[in-house]
């Protein structure tokens, strides 16, 4: 059987910037501790605010990413948070990624030093049953952030996957 893959790639995508977000994340993090998985810490967010032309409005104090920053230096992000629009509309927002810590991060963390800034890359989704906007709940979004532990947060540009 012949391959059909040569001259990939064979699907085609693009990217519809959504908006771009600022978080206040509070700092330092909830240190758990170790775990099979690996050193689990929490950072909790406290606001922000985020602006586009698809999407306006404000992170609600609530939510955060339950991070596992793995023996190698990688963080698994797991995150979740609410969105308030500026029409008043409520989207339940969460996502997963990766981030490079960089190979001595456990060891920073144990320190009670944050690693530096770094970037992250994250797959966004959303909830919602607000009529207006009830198309997010069909997106896939890739989002890039930079985390900056010493302005005590992130920003963040949403794209929607096409």
């Amino acid at each position: 059987m012949p391959s059909t893959l040569e001259g990939g790639p064979h699907n085609k995508y693009d990217l519809e910037y959504l908006y771009s977000s600022q978080s206040k994340l509070r700092l330092p993090p909830e240190l758990i501790g170790e775990s099979p998985a690996g050193l689990r810490l929490i950072v909790y967010r406290e606001g922000g605010e985020l602006v586009g032309p698809r999407l306006r409005g404000r992170f609600l104090p609530v939510g955060g990413d339950w991070l596992i920053v793995r023996p190698d230096g990688m963080g698994v992000v797991d995150a979740r948070g609410t969105i308030e629009t500026h029409d008043g509309a409520l989207i339940y927002n969460y996502y997963s990624g990766l981030a490079d810590f960089g190979e001595n991060a456990l060891e920073q963390i144990r320190r009670g030093q944050l690693p530096p800034a770094k970037i992250v890359r994250t797959l966004p989704r959303f909830e919602t049953s607000h009529p207006d906007y009830l198309w997010l709940n069909r997106v896939q979004a890739v989002g890039i952030a930079q985390v900056n532990p010493d302005l005590g947060g992130s920003i963040t540009d949403v794209y929607a996957l096409r």
